[in-house]
């Protein structure tokens, strides 16, 4: 009898974007896949912060440069991506979230909301899977478990979640015969800088300890080995799907 192999969880040899990869969920996803093998293209639009994170990241020998990028810029998305040569793994993180009530909700809000979540998440996608055409990889969107249930004054953070977990799957479809594998993955409330007002605030906080089942919120830390499943050949067989990292949230 010959026994079955795990399939590699290893990057060596990779290339990966990580968009939003200078702080939060991004920079976990980033630092992953740099210690799995790959060599990380980390990108955000904050040039300190960024270079601060990929400083760090080669400082702990780490294979990782800088990239300034807005994702908001079309043109610059795709001269990105060319410039990332044979890319083998895209993990977009940037995101933006302006919580109202929805009577509240401001035409402009709603505009820079979709713009960055659901309309640069689309065309990073696109231009990573004809970077990607004839070698096959893998495009990973980071999500949200509110991409499967609402949210208390999260009416258009939401619908951009909804969306992006509906385009994965035309994706998934579309780029499977050219090995190109389209996921997500969606976490709950993930602690970082960013969440620590809703975590401070205790009205939001028992209202996420009520929802999620585990008897703690979410860690950085706790998407990190998603990001690597999804990244490696491990899951070779995964595509139209989604990691959830909700404790529980969305079970009921």
């Amino acid at each position: 009898m010959t026994l079955p192999q795990t399939p590699s969880f290893r990057l060596d040899g990779k290339r990966a974007l990580v968009t939003g990869g200078s702080r939060g969920i991004g920079l976990g996803c980033a630092v992953a896949l740099a210690e799995a093998g790959a060599h990380v293209v980390v990108a955000a639009r904050g040039v300190d912060a960024l270079h601060a994170a990929v400083d760090e990241m080669t400082s702990a020998e780490l294979s990782a440069e800088a990239l300034p990028l807005d994702v908001t810029d079309l043109d610059s998305v795709k001269a990105a991506i060319a410039s990332c040569g044979s890319l083998d793994v895209l993990c977009n993180s940037a995101g933006l979230a302006r919580h109202s009530k929805a009577v509240e909700t401001a035409p402009e809000d709603f505009d820079a909301v979709m713009e960055i979540n659901v309309k640069a998440a689309y065309f990073l996608a696109q231009q990573a899977a004809i970077s990607m055409q004839g070698r096959g990889g893998s495009i990973i969107q980071i999500s949200s478990q509110m991409g499967y249930v609402g949210g208390q004054d999260r009416a258009v953070y939401c619908a951009t979640k909804h969306a992006i977990e509906g385009m994965n799957k035309a994706m998934a479809i579309e780029f499977g015969p050219d090995n190109i594998r389209v996921n997500s993955i969606c976490p709950t409330f993930i602690r970082t800088p960013l969440t620590e007002a809703t975590f401070n605030d205790p009205e939001k906080r028992a209202w996420i300890d009520s929802k999620i089942k585990l008897p703690r919120v979410g860690l950085v830390e706790d998407i990190m080995g998603a990001a690597v499943y999804l990244a490696s050949d491990a899951s070779a067989m995964v595509t139209g799907s989604s990691i959830m990292i909700d404790g529980g949230w969305t079970a009921g």
